[in-house]
């Protein structure tokens, strides 16, 4: 492919980069028409509902026919809320489409390509895969393995703690770092925290910052806050039942938890009973639920011991540690309740990027493969 293609495909992910925070269920991408390397539409996914990429694209242009068309991830197919995005580009008379990555959505896999092709249209496929995939990791993730893509967010000392042994937390990390936790929240469709957590801090688990503050032309939304609360102690005056948005309480199937669950309904939770592993909630349960709520992506912002269970239990696909400059000492509680017992049972991670937040430094990191 050549220069122009690359060109014209950077631009759009970067148009794809605009909808991260507002087009889930949907992926977010972008998508560029031009002629003779001159772009004449372009545009990316708007909230749900509300135009694809490469809809927004088409509207854009005035003159279609003859053009190429890049698109981060292959046109749909079928009539979801939108018409199919393949349909309107074969009907806009464009004569070639470069795509960055094929769609793992069942309901399209291929077939927007294929429809493509049987209209006429040369279909070239690959072009920046790594990075579309990047920018629709959780979507991808989804539709490939049934799970959401699991963020854990953790605020620590530079001796690795959390809180005092008083469980005494507020505050680790400067207002920057807290500013940037923000956006964090802003990209997530759910918020994961535990019952310990709930009933020490009593969060919010909101976000608290507006489109103008990460440059983006639709309203955030509030992602869903889940609860995880095996005996389903959770009060009914609990902060985040006063605050706009859902909450999903997740729980054991139990008398007990039955009883108590009409308190908490009546309060505006959503409490889902899910299986046990052990005397604890099946947090793999926990994600196919969430899955199937059409959550991309979701953020656990949790002690020790329920950050460390998605962790021990293989669920975590990237960690994001906020360090303050600060030393807690060794009676102050730990990162993670992880039982870990030699070196050579260590779990292997992969720096991703790190930079200086305010005072503090953020640490982006992965597991390195077959975790």
């Amino acid at each position: 492919m050549s220069n122009i293609d690359r060109e014209m495909m950077s631009r759009a992910l970067q148009l794809a980069a605009k909808g991260r925070f507002t087009s889930s269920p949907n992926p977010s991408v972008g998508c560029v028409i031009a002629r003779d390397g001159i772009i004449v539409g372009e545009g990316f996914t708007r909230p749900a509902g509300g135009n694809h990429g490469e809809i927004e694209a088409l509207q854009q242009a005035s003159d279609t026919a003859g053009a190429t068309a890049y698109v981060t991830l292959e046109p749909c197919s079928h009539q979801g809320r939108t018409g199919p995005c393949a349909d309107a580009l074969v009907a806009a008379g464009i004569s070639r489409v470069v795509i960055a990555c094929e769609d793992p959505n069942p309901e399209v896999a291929g077939s927007g390509i294929q429809k493509l092709k049987d209209a006429g249209i040369e279909v070239e496929l690959g072009l920046m895969e790594d990075q579309a995939r990047e920018s629709n990791r959780g979507f991808i993730k989804r539709h490939e393995q049934g799970m959401p893509w699991v963020t854990v967010k953790m605020a620590a000392s530079l001796d690795g703690r959390t809180a005092m042994a008083s469980g005494q937390s507020q505050w680790i990390t400067t207002p920057a770092a807290r500013a940037d936790v923000q956006r964090l929240r802003a990209a997530q469709c759910a918020i994961i925290t535990g019952i310990g957590t709930q009933k020490m801090d009593d969060p919010s688990l909101t976000v608290r910052i507006t489109r103008d503050d990460v440059g983006v032309e639709d309203e955030l939304r509030q992602p869903l806050r889940v609860v995880v609360d095996a005996r389903l102690q959770m009060s009914p005056e609990a902060r985040m039942f006063q605050q706009p948005g859902d909450t999903l309480v997740a729980t054991l199937d139990g008398p007990e938890q039955r009883d108590r669950s009409a308190a908490l309904e009546a309060a505006g939770a959503e409490v889902a009973f899910l299986p046990a592993m052990g005397e604890h909630i099946d947090l793999h349960a926990l994600l196919v639920e969430l899955a199937g709520r059409g959550c991309n992506q979701v953020l656990v912002e949790a002690g020790a011991g329920l950050a460390g269970a998605f962790i021990a239990e293989g669920l975590l696909d990237e960690l994001v540690c906020y360090w303050a400059p600060k030393l807690f000492g060794n009676e102050a509680r730990p990162m993670f309740e992880v039982p870990i017992q030699t070196i050579d049972a260590h779990l292997a991670l992969s720096v991703q990027d790190i930079r200086q937040i305010g005072e503090d430094i953020r640490v982006v990191l992965r597991p390195d493969k077959d975790y």
